[in-house]
């Protein structure tokens, strides 16, 4: 069976076209809204090997992960400084605004990042809770693929409002031992 050459010169076309926008749909997909974490998949073949990115509005450490992830993309590229500041009044307590715009008239820094620069990629951990508070650790990753290297920030959020009350600068952690062990 041969196919007329009207169907070839338009339903080629059409089928290259669809095969195409099925893999970007599925990345154009943001489920959670702006600024939440987005589910990523690495090949519309095998869906069960692609990595996952979950998050609650109920979990500390997700909202830390959404805030500095929507916080990064807002000023990289085009700078939007008002979606920044909109998302300082969001996830940021009244009361740790006010100290942190003293600290970074201080250093002249953006208190976020705890650098005059923005970071290209963030990492958020929990790290512990007590007295009404939770607190995460976040890795900043400066500089190129070859070359990366990273800040820590330890951020401190109300239980009960899930905001950010608070960010610190954290050690650099050792790196872990290799070999031998203890003696």
């Amino acid at each position: 069976m041969s196919v007329p050459r009207t169907m070839w010169r338009t339903g080629m076309p059409l089928a290259l076209t669809f095969s195409l926008a099925v893999p970007v749909a599925a990345f154009a997909a943001v489920p959670g809204g702006p600024g939440a974490p987005a589910v990523v998949a690495s090949s519309a073949a095998d869906p069960a090997a692609s990595p996952a990115v979950e998050g609650s509005p109920s979990s500390v450490r997700d909202r830390v992960a959404a805030f500095y992830g929507a916080y990064v993309d807002a000023l990289t590229g085009r700078r939007d400084t008002a979606l920044a500041s909109a998302l300082r009044s969001h996830y940021l307590t009244k009361e740790f605004r006010d100290r942190l715009a003293s600290w970074e008239r201080k250093n002249n820094a953006d208190g976020i990042f705890r650098s005059q620069n923005t970071p290209r990629a963030w990492r958020v951990t929990y790290d512990n809770s007590g007295a009404g508070h939770a607190w995460t650790s976040v890795r900043l990753t400066w500089g190129d693929d070859k070359h990366p290297t990273y800040t820590y920030l330890t951020v401190q959020s109300d239980l009960s409002t899930k905001l950010i009350s608070d960010i610190k600068e954290a050690p650099t952690p050792s790196p872990m031992p290799t070999g031998g062990g203890a003696r």
